[in-house]
C-alpha cells in the first residue's frame, strides 16, 4: 500500500531562536532539524506550522538527505543488490529522512546554531552515515551549511540540500538553462530539455541566483548547488529548492560515496 508518512502531523517542539534584531531565525531541533520561521523586520517568509499546514513535508525550510525528491517507487540498484526504501508519499520515497528525525543541538550561539544527525542503518536508508548543518545569521543574509558523510560502509552518493516553503512571492526571478522532463508518474527523466512555462513542480538547471519579492522586500538565493526545484502551483506558496543533484538520482545519475567520503552544499539568504 503507498505510504503517507510525509504527511502526517509533526509538530515543532522547542524552538531556538538567533538573529540580530532586523533578522530573527527560528529552529525546530526536534522536527527535521528544520527552519521553523524566518522574519525580517517583522515579516514572516516562510510557511509556519501554526498556518494550517502541519503535515511533516508541508512547512518551514527543511534538510533533504540522503536524497532530495523522489525516488521513483523507492526502488534502486546499489553495488549489485536490489534495495526498496519504503514509500513516504504514495507511491514513491520522498526528500530522505532527515527531515522527520530529531537532529541534536551541537552548539549555540546568539546568532548561529550547530545541528547533528546520525542516519538510521535499517530500512528507511541501510547505510547508516552521519549529517551536520549549521545556520547562521550575518548582517541581512542568512547561511545555510550542510553535510552527509558516509561511515564504515560505501552508498549511493546522496543528493542533499533545502526545501523552504516560502509564502506566496509578488513576483519570482528565475532563469534556468534547462529542465529534467517528468514522465507519467511525476518523475524527472532524461535528457534535458528548454525550460517550459510556469506554474511548475520541476527540477532545473541553474546557476543564477533566484529572488523572490513580497510586501516590500526581496530575498536573493545563492547556493552552490546547481540543481533547483521549483514548485509554484500552490496558491500559499512557492518552494525554491536548491539541492546537489536531480530527483531520482540513485537511479538517474547512479554514484558511490565511499567509507570516509562526504558531501556537502550551502545556500545563503540575502535580503535587500
Amino acid at each position: 500500500m503507498p505510504g503517507d508518512a510525509a504527511l502526517r502531523p509533526l509538530a515543532p517542539g522547542p524552538l531556538l531562536r538567533i538573529g540580530n534584531g532586523a533578522l530573527t531565525v527560528d529552529i525546530a531541533p526536534q522536527a527535521g532539524g528544520r527552519i521553523a520561521q524566518i522574519a525580517r523586520d517583522d515579516v514572516e517568509w516562510l510557511v509556519g506550522h501554526g498556518d494550517d499546514n502541519a503535515a511533516a513535508i508541508a512547512w518551514g525550510c527543511y534538510p533533504m538527505l540522503p536524497w532530495a525528491g523522489r525516488i521513483r517507487r523507492g526502488e534502486f540498484e546499489f553495488q549489485g543488490r536490489r534495495y526498496r526504501i519504503p514509500p513516504n508519499l504514495g507511491a514513491h520515497a520522498v526528500h530522505g529522512v532527515g527531515f522527520v528525525l530529531p537532529w541534536r543541538v551541537e552548539s549555540q550561539a546568539p546568532t548561529h546554531v550547530e545541528l547533528s544527525l546520525q542516519l538510521p542503518a535499517d530500512e528507511s536508508w541501510p547505510f547508516g552515515g552521519s549529517a551536520r548543518q549549521r545556520i547562521e545569521v550575518e548582517g541581512d543574509a542568512l547561511k545555510l551549511q550542510l553535510s552527509l558523510a558516509a561511515a564504515g560502509r560505501a552508498m549511493p552518493k546522496p543528493v542533499i540540500g533545502w526545501h523552504p516553503w516560502f509564502r506566496k512571492p509578488g513576483r519570482l526571478e528565475f532563469a534556468p538553462k534547462a529542465v529534467y522532463p517528468r514522465d507519467a508518474e511525476g518523475i524527472a527523466t532524461l535528457p534535458l530539455a528548454a525550460p517550459p512555462p510556469g506554474p511548475w513542480d520541476d527540477c532545473f538547471i541553474n546557476e543564477q541566483p533566484v529572488v523572490l519579492h513580497r510586501e516590500g522586500q526581496s530575498l536573493r538565493l545563492a547556493s552552490g548547488c546547481d540543481h533547483w526545484v521549483v514548485y509554484d502551483q500552490p496558491a500559499h506558496a512557492t518552494c525554491v529548492e536548491p539541492q546537489s543533484g536531480p530527483p531520482d538520482a540513485f537511479n538517474l545519475a547512479p554514484a558511490s560515496l565511499l567509507p570516509g567520503e562526504s558531501v556537502s552544499a550551502w545556500l545563503r539568504m540575502e535580503w535587500g
